[in-house]
């Protein structure tokens, strides 16, 4: 694909997500506009706006699978890891903020979704090992709470960078929300 073409998909593509965030109706003609091209060369790209949006949805979990690849969940330390994976997915929660219940409809996105649960769970299950989360808490209750954590810090501060965001995640899951204690 030209060097153009990409850059065009790529808004087209990242301008749907923000858009379909907004109003889950947005018209193929209205993203092409706000994302400045001419809508024939969306509709040349996508078929119809289903296929738009499962290009949408299949952008957003590449972005996702790149973000855990580069967490290095295996092999980082975990405190280092867990950070890294965060404020990975608080950027992509901001670029592609779309209705991920929606995407799970599509048979190829969940079995993806399968894979990247499966790896963020064994990594969960290593910094409970390695002593950085407590082992005493419900199984699942961390792979439960931290993707809402994730989510609100990428909508709600947004006046902090991916990486400031993560700090308060991962601060908030590690020490939770109550004052400290005095001994």
């Amino acid at each position: 694909m030209r060097a153009d073409a990409t850059r065009n998909l790529e808004r087209v593509l990242s301008t749907g997500a923000r858009m379909l965030a907004d109003d889950p109706s947005a018209s193929i003609a209205a993203i092409a506009a706000a994302a400045g091209v001419d809508r024939r060369t969306v509709y040349r790209r996508f078929a119809s706006r289903e296929d738009l949006m499962a290009a949408v949805y299949g952008a957003r979990y590449d972005a996702v699978e790149e973000a855990v690849e580069a967490a290095r969940l295996r092999e980082a330390p975990v405190a280092v890891a867990l950070h890294r994976y965060v404020e990975g997915i608080i950027a992509v929660n901001r670029k592609w903020p779309v209705e991920t219940s929606r995407m799970l409809r599509e048979e190829t996105l969940r079995e993806r979704r399968r894979r990247l649960v499966e790896e963020v769970d064994a990594f969960l299950r290593r910094a409970t090992g390695e002593g950085l989360l407590r082992d005493d808490l419900p199984p699942g209750w961390v792979a439960t709470v931290l993707p809402p954590l994730m989510e609100h810090a990428a909508g709600n501060l947004p006046e902090l960078s991916a990486a400031q965001a993560a700090d308060v995640v991962v601060d908030t899951l590690l020490r939770g929300v109550g004052a400290p204690q005095s001994r």
